[in-house]
């Protein structure tokens, strides 16, 4: 038996003589992991070239780790499937034996589910009309999908042998048994041997991309394309195929792959900055960011097709277990309309139908300028037009018609077009639009590099290159900072907030410190982008702020030495105001007294995990507001009621059915269980000495995103271990 490292969270077990091979944990990228590490290898059988690979996953007992989804199964089972060819017919290395997947019950319920809807998306002519579409066109669309899925859809547990793992040995093949030691932590035995693997991530530890994008700098125009994904789900140096649209100050995601959110730092973009995402369709490689997206401190705005976005909902619903309806407590949704030009403040977007396996449109966006129409194309996923003959049926007029005008739109001629030439059944080729007359064709969604024949068609490009299709002839910077000190001073004097406005800008590259713990502040900072890491190791905070921070108020406004230190987390610009500037202004403001507290508060919430990591400066001055600071004794019993609790100072214990569970320390908090559980377990809490806390009504925090995401994460984790071990 061999157990091997992946990476943070992940772990590969072989065991040889028993033909078993487990990948240990699934995150975002886990398969680009594996090939990264030679764990997945290209080999031959019968004349026939596949690769190798696991054959069974095990799923983390959390669904949710440091804000992070822990099981994403989706295209390590694909590529047990299809390119080691485990399900395609006549392949040598269809055996019959199915891959298999272990876990929880409740991981194995999320798991199933979700990889049925990534496999096929809507399942049904219901679910289809449901979506808006007219009989005759779902009728056609379940047709199409078929032909995608050899001929019938199929439930997963005919592909997969699902197996729930429990605190007794399970035996997964002949001789090898697995069992829980302890919540998240598992040993596998075979014969003699065993291995012991915990899937958890330390505190501060997150699931690694599979690639370094260094850092790079995008300057806003007017209309433009950044480019920040040009490869699939299994290119192993390269972000899966994706896009920015930045319109007049704006900037829209197109789709949202894995490891979004190391894109956007490398960008010095924080997900808060986000107006808005564009989604194609519901595949892992342009839907598994959105459990990333969901950290935000702000509703974002998602646009897509109806049957898009109910394939999305169904699929991740299912993933993060909760109801469909909860989609839109985490986003806003707006619904295009198909083949029509949206308006959307300004910047018109077009959806049009691409056959795909699930749900997909692909994009046209457009903003009118002085000589016309500036357009942008973006086709991810589309059909060569050999696999798109195969969908014609000359008895069908819906179904000519329907391949007909992918065709004709798929060559629409644009300023830029980026193309899907992935190959194979569901991607598109090259040689399609060798005749295609737009301005510049960009080749995207390939792992491999460009052969001399598509680059006589299109070009490539590299992560962070900007297409401008209209430059800006005067920048918004004074408005944007405008705005982000009206937000931080509400009420303030409009000349005096353009007195502040009226600073130095500056750019600091990541890792440059911009003030120690224990230094002297002589100024202020208003954060314009980028991320600022918060370090202080002594009392263990690593948080990260995001733009519209103020750093460095109490230590200029009171004197008081620098508590922490800030450093660039990525390209970071900001306003600088000098202090004497800042303290005339608080004072002319006459605001010093009630800055006391305020900032106190605020400076208290930058330290806790809950509510204070990629939280704007923004948002901390409404949670500062609405917060309560309560005090209590030793014995006494502290009761949330419809509010989530941040202990300020003391220890707390908690406690499930007179079961002590754990105890509580300043930072941490409480109060999640009544607010999103579902009352199976009744959890006490009581002061263990004096101590003091900070209430705060759950109404205020549901509409920050990030803020529930991470409820639900604690609440998960606190509900495992109020059960007793063999229900896990």
């Amino acid at each position: 038996m061999k157990k091997s490292k992946v990476s943070n969270g992940v772990y590969w077990v072989e065991i040889p003589e028993s033909d078993l091979r487990i990948l240990c944990g699934s995150p975002a990228d886990t398969i680009k992991h594996l090939m990264r590490r030679g764990f997945v290898t290209k080999t031959e059988r019968d004349g026939v070239a596949y690769e190798t690979g696991p054959n069974a996953i095990l799923l983390s007992d959390v669904s949710i780790q440091n804000g992070e989804f822990a099981n994403l199964a989706e295209f390590p089972v694909l590529q047990m499937f299809y390119r080691q060819g485990m399900i395609i017919p006549g392949h040598p290395n269809n055996t019959g034996r199915r891959p298999i997947i272990l876990g929880a019950e409740d991981q194995i319920d999320a798991q199933r589910e979700y990889i049925y809807r990534g496999n096929y998306g809507l399942i049904s002519e219901e679910e289809l009309r449901a979506a808006g579409l007219s009989r005759k066109t779902a009728k056609e669309y379940m047709r199409i999908k078929t032909i995608f899925a050899f001929g019938t859809i199929r439930r997963p547990d005919e592909m997969i042998d699902f197996r729930v793992i429990h605190t007794e040995p399970e035996e997964i093949v002949p001789g090898v048994t697995i069992e829980r030691v302890a919540l998240n932590t598992f040993r596998i035995s075979a014969g003699s041997e065993t291995e012991e693997v915990s899937l958890d991530l330390a505190r501060n530890e997150h699931y690694e991309p599979p690639y370094g994008l260094g850092q790079n700098k995008i300057k806003p125009e007017y209309f433009s394309v950044v480019h920040t994904g040009e490869g699939d789900g299994w290119d192993t140096d390269r972000p899966c195929m994706a896009s920015i649209v930045v319109f007049q100050g704006r900037v829209y995601l197109i789709d949202a792959g894995p490891s979004v959110i190391h894109s956007l730092n490398s960008l010095g973009i924080s997900v808060n900055e986000i107006d808005g995402i564009f989604h194609t369709h519901a595949h892992d490689d342009h839907f598994a960011g959105l459990t990333s997206l969901v950290r935000a401190d702000h509703r974002i705005p998602y646009y897509a097709t109806l049957p898009v976005r109910h394939s999305v909902m169904k699929k991740l619903s299912a993933l993060m277990s909760f109801p469909e309806e909860q989609f839109e407590e985490f986003f806003i949704p707006h619904d295009l309309e198909l083949d029509r030009w949206n308006m959307i403040d300004g910047l018109e977007v077009k959806p049009v139908f691409s056959p795909h396996p699930v749900e997909t449109t692909i994009l046209f966006f457009r903003a009118l300028w002085e000589d016309g129409y500036k357009t942008y194309a973006h086709f991810a996923d589309i059909c060569s037009f050999a696999q798109i003959e195969r969908f014609s049926d000359d008895s069908s007029p819906v179904a000519r018609h329907l391949i007909d005008t992918v065709r004709e739109n798929y060559l629409t001629p644009v300023d830029i077009k980026k193309l899907d030439i992935g190959g194979g059944m569901i991607h598109g080729v090259a040689e399609d639009f060798r005749d295609d007359q737009s301005n510049r064709i960009v080749l995207s969604h390939k792992a491999d590099p460009l052969t001399p024949t598509e680059k006589e068609i299109g070009a490539d490009t590299s992560f962070g290159m900007t297409d401008i299709l209209i430059r800006t002839t005067k920048g918004g910077f004074e408005h944007h900072v405008f705005r982000l000190l009206q937000a931080n001073f509400p009420g303030a004097p409009e000349h005096e907030l353009a007195m502040l406005a009226n600073g130095n800008a500056r750019t600091m590259t990541i890792g440059s410190i911009l003030s120690k713990k224990g230094s002297t502040a002589d100024s202020v900072y208003l954060l314009l982008n980028g991320l600022m890491e918060i370090l202080d190791t002594e009392h263990a905070v690593q948080n990260t702020v995001t733009a519209g921070t103020m750093i460095g108020e109490r230590n200029c406004l009171f004197g008081l030495p620098v508590e922490r230190t800030y450093r660039a987390a990525s390209f970071v610009r900001m306003l600088e105001i000098s202090g004497r500037m800042y303290r005339s202004f608080i004072e002319r403001s006459d605001l010093t007294a009630s800055m006391k507290e305020h900032l106190d508060r605020k400076y208290f919430l930058e330290g806790t995990y809950l509510l204070g990591d990629r939280i704007s400066g923004v948002a901390h001055i409404a949670i500062a507001q609405e917060m309560v600071r309560q005090e209590v004794s030793r014995g006494d019993e502290i009761v949330p009621e419809g509010s989530v609790i941040l202990l300020a100072s003391g220890r707390i214990e908690y406690r499930c059915e007179d079961r002590k569970v754990g105890s509580l320390e300043p930072g941490d908090s409480f109060g999640e269980a009544e607010i999103i559980g579902d009352g199976a377990f009744h959890v006490t809490y009581t002061a263990k000495k004096k101590s003091s806390y900070f209430s705060i009504p759950y109404e205020t925090l549901r509409q920050i995103p990030v803020v529930r995401w991470k409820l639900l994460e604690q609440y998960n984790r606190r509900m495992r271990s109020f059960r007793p071990a063999q229900a896990v």
